[in-house]
């Protein structure tokens, strides 16, 4: 597997629990949790005994309206090129 690093783009595999949110639109308070699928950016690697990301997710504007820090079994980074192995 691929080591995840910082600017990777992400989707989530599971849904993210409000309250393992912070949201930064006042709008998305009355969510129950950020859907599977949701596309994010890494925007911080926190290298303990297991390594947690912080994904910032925004809209297709570029505003940002969520970040989470999230585990590797939550989170399938997305590719653009075909790596051949």
């Amino acid at each position: 597997m691929n080591k995840i690093k910082l600017l990777d783009t992400i989707a989530t595999l599971k849904p993210i629990p409000i309250e393992r949110l912070q949201l930064v639109e006042e709008d998305y308070t009355s969510i129950k949790s950020l859907p599977s699928g949701q596309v994010g950016t890494i925007v911080e690697v926190y290298e303990q005994e297991e390594y947690n990301y912080l994904v910032e997710f925004a809209d297709t504007q570029g505003c940002e309206y969520a970040m989470a820090t999230l585990r590797s079994d939550e989170i399938l980074v997305l590719h653009y090129d075909l790596a051949i192995a």
